[in-house]
């Protein structure tokens, strides 16, 4: 049994919450949400609200090829706002499931500060409204790698200890090297896990890598320090259909507990650097400098959603080592 597939929904009959639905990760859950049985609410941030061709294109949009009259009725359009609780209460309503994102800006002139107070308002208001949902049974949020690595402990003699889950960013650094990504992700996902055990929210956070999706560039916010991340061998990536089967692992998944790093691809050896490079920019070398063929030693870790996923696939739950 292979996650997302068709054969594997225990679905029938759920409604579920995808928000903000506009990005890549949120279309490839749609997708699979609906694959797997689910009624889906997909709720967006840059829909108007009257807007009834917006509307119908991003049905269109969502509604797996070649099968909306098969998923169609099982699929609503919300639109939703960072700062409007009542949107969003809308949108979640009688779900069972929220899956819950903010994509961030995608160049660095336009992450700032105030990208940090969306989010932080965005984690406040979906967790709140899933507390007052009383069919509400489990919350996956999407939170980032960045959460994780930017410690400040590089120049440290514990800098070369792995990194896993149990990391958080430091924010005073965060703050000092204005690296808003991961400042945005670190309050937000903070803010979720305080409101989550403060209201008895079962949530579950996945900490993704760098999201290679199409429109990807070097000036992402994410990318912001890449160098010192490559350096200290925790520059990750992850592909789309990759980060959407382990959301959809951690939802459905009894033993899914706590924070999962989830990335597929870590980025340690100078070919690695190399291709990432080329695919923010064409126009990148093709081969890295002589004086830069050393291979990263990987601090980075993601044992824990590989075994969640291995759990996922078998149907086999807590035992497995």
């Amino acid at each position: 049994m292979c996650p997302g597939s068709v054969d594997a929904a225990p679905a029938a009959g759920k409604s579920v919450c995808v928000m903000d639905a506009a990005g890549p990760l949120g279309h490839a859950l749609v997708d699979r949400l609906l694959r797997r049985g689910y009624t889906v609410h997909a709720a967006t941030y840059g829909l108007g609200g009257d807007d009834g061709g917006a509307e119908a294109a991003l049905r269109k949009q969502y509604l797996p090829r070649g099968a909306g009259d098969a998923y169609g009725h099982r699929l609503k359009v919300f639109r939703a706002d960072p700062f409007d609780y009542h949107a969003i209460a809308d949108a979640v309503r009688g779900c069972a499931g929220v899956f819950c994102m903010f994509n961030t800006p995608d160049d660095q002139a336009q992450c700032d500060e105030l990208t940090v107070e969306e989010e932080v308002r965005a984690a406040h208001n979906v967790l709140e409204a899933c507390a007052q949902t009383d069919a509400m049974e489990s919350v996956v949020f999407t939170s980032s790698v960045t959460a994780v690595v930017w410690t400040g402990d590089a120049d440290k003699e514990d800098g070369h200890l792995a990194v896993d889950e149990r990391c958080w960013s430091d924010l005073a650094f965060c703050r000092k090297f204005k690296l808003w990504h991961a400042l945005a992700k670190t309050l937000s996902e903070k803010t979720a896990w305080a409101l989550a055990m403060d209201r008895g929210v079962d949530m579950v956070a996945i900490n993704a890598g760098l999201l290679t999706a199409p429109g990807l560039t070097a000036a992402h916010p994410y990318l912001k320090g890449a160098p010192d991340m490559y350096a200290a061998g925790v520059l990750a990536t992850v592909d789309v259909d990759f980060l959407a089967d382990a959301h959809v692992a951690a939802y459905e998944c009894p033993t899914a507990y706590g924070r999962y790093l989830c990335f597929n691809n870590a980025v340690c050896r100078p070919e690695d650097a190399v291709k990432l490079a080329q695919m923010l920019s064409p126009a990148a070398p093709r081969s890295p400098p002589s004086d830069e063929l050393k291979v990263i030693p990987q601090r980075i870790q993601n044992k824990k959603l590989n075994k969640l996923m291995l759990e996922f696939a078998s149907g086999v739950y807590g035992e497995l080592d």
